[in-house]
This record gives structure tokens, C-alpha cells and sequence, in this order.
């Protein structure tokens, strides 16, 4: 069984009323993947769940306004603090990573105005590549608006579906695992030099996990469907799917 994948599904719906309404059900990836236990308050794999708020699970993987960097929380995430967004797109940025398990919360991807793939995350796995003198000057140096590179590590032990992301001909860091099908596939099909990874903000006194935040723009081949796999299928038949 994988140590990885994805468990859950949160769909948001805007009601005539103005309010946001939330679903909520389990995929069957919650099956597949190792270890896997169900949320608290959700102990059923086969329900569909429904809210009026966004659930207390997810809430609680959000940063308190209490807390005293939760402005700098805000701008790490590419937020101006004066006009703070909806939890949801808090949540979807930031990945609602806790340190006390290994849940992520992503977005699936939609194409932007243009048609084009557009998407911000933050580059994984930096605590092990910045422990090189070698690394942690190259990231020192970047900037907004630098282009960082895609590289895909078939023969990598551990995920052969990694993505790994240089600066320059230096290894900083990899692609959050829960894009890397997807990226794999772009970078396939996509016309080179049509997928392009920016670095969108550097936060030098971040967490790893939020050290820098990346924008990747690319083409939308006309049969890409992102979060697309079997373990992507929700467990119930549901509506407006």
C-alpha cells in the first residue's frame, strides 16, 4: 500500500444567499493509503458531509488571528494583511500543514483566463537541501520573479514520480508530491519552455515548510485533467461531481 495519497474531497459551493456552504467525503485513496484513519467527526468512509461553515478540521489547520505572527503568516503566503482572503484560499496556500501529522490541503487546478495552467506552492523538502553551505547561498540570493527549473527524478529510491526544482544547477528542493503526476505530465506534453516555475516570494524567517513560495505557469493540454486518478474518486456517488 502507498505511504501517500490523497483521502478526502472538500468541495465549496456560493448559495443565492451569498454564503459559502461546504461538502465533504472521503476518496478512495483514504482506502489505498497506508495508515490512514478517518478524521475526527467523520468516522464514516461511505458519508458525504455537509456544513455551513468550513469543518472544525480543517479550521484548526489554520493559524490563529490570535497568534503573533499571524500577519507575517499572511504576507509568507502571499497575502497582504490589510486584506486578508477567505479561509479556504488561506487554507489552500498555505497546505494546512501542522507538525503534528502529515496532512496537506491542495487545491485542484482550474485553467486561468488564458486557458493555462496557473499555481502557487511552496517548494518541499528544503530543510534537507539547505544543509549545504552550497544551497543556502544560491536561495539566499534569489528573488521574486527568479525562474527556477523542473526536473523530473525517475530513478529517484524513494518516489520515482519525484519532480525535483533547482536554482540554477543547484538542487533546493522538490515539487509538493501531490503535484507531481501532473507536473510530470506537463512537462511531457507541453511545447518546451511552456511550463515555467517563478519564485514568487522568499521568506528568509519562514518555517522550511513556507521558506518559498513558487508560481508555476504552463499549458493546459486539451485532455489534462488534473486529480484525475482512482484514488482521486470520491468513495459516494455524488452530485454536481
Amino acid at each position: 500500500m502507498p505511504h501517500w495519497g490523497p483521502v478526502g474531497r472538500l468541495d465549496a459551493f456560493r448559495e443565492r444567499s451569498g454564503q459559502t456552504s461546504y461538502r465533504f467525503c472521503y476518496t478512495q485513496g483514504a482506502k489505498s493509503t497506508e495508515g490512514f484513519r478517518p478524521f475526527d467527526g467523520m468516522p464514516d468512509l461511505e458519508a458525504v458531509y455537509h456544513s455551513a461553515e468550513l469543518f472544525p478540521m480543517l479550521v484548526n489547520r489554520l493559524l490563529p488571528k490570535s497568534r503573533p505572527e499571524y500577519a507575517d503568516f499572511l504576507r509568507w503566503n502571499g497575502f497582504d494583511p490589510a486584506d486578508p482572503p477567505e479561509p479556504l484560499l488561506l487554507l489552500q496556500r498555505s497546505e494546512g500543514i501542522k507538525k503534528t501529522d502529515a496532512i496537506e490541503v491542495f487545491p485542484c487546478p482550474v485553467p486561468d483566463n488564458q486557458g493555462c495552467y496557473l499555481n502557487y506552492f511552496f517548494v518541499h523538502g528544503m530543510r534537507f537541501h539547505l544543509a549545504t553551505d552550497e544551497a543556502n547561498a544560491v536561495v539566499a540570493q534569489l528573488h521574486a520573479g527568479d525562474r527556477l527549473h523542473l526536473r523530473c527524478e525517475p530513478s529517484n529510491p524513494v518516489d520515482p514520480m519525484a519532480v525535483a526544482i533547482d536554482a540554477g544547477k543547484t538542487p533546493i528542493g522538490y515539487a509538493p508530491r501531490y503535484l507531481a503526476h501532473d507536473l510530470t505530465r506537463l512537462l511531457r506534453e507541453c511545447p518546451s519552455g511552456s511550463v515555467n516555475l517563478f519564485v514568487q516570494r522568499l521568506n528568509p524567517n519562514a518555517p522550511f515548510q513556507q521558506r518559498l513560495l513558487c508560481r508555476l505557469h504552463g499549458c493546459w493540454p486539451a485532455d489534462f485533467k488534473p486529480c484525475s486518478g482512482p484514488e482521486f474518486s470520491a468513495i459516494p456517488k455524488l452530485a454536481n461531481a
